[in-house]
């Protein structure tokens, strides 16, 4: 993840507005809505996002209920 501090959201989102932007940090990785970008963000620490994201691509959270 580039640690520039730019919110970033996904080419693949649609043009709903129903998507998120993330940004890295030099010490966080934040997650915010882009309907309300002055609203609140969540953070989380970069080692524990890259876990996440691991995850995501690997297709483990695939079968949670």
């Amino acid at each position: 993840m580039v640690r520039d501090g730019v919110w970033r959201k996904s080419s693949r989102s649609g043009s709903e507005g129903n998507c998120v932007e993330v940004a890295g940090f030099t010490d966080a990785v934040g997650v915010r809505d882009t309907k309300d970008r002055q609203g609140p963000a969540l953070s989380f620490d970069p080692a524990a996002w890259t876990q996440f994201v691991g995850a995501v691509r690997a297709g483990r959270l695939n079968d949670r209920p």
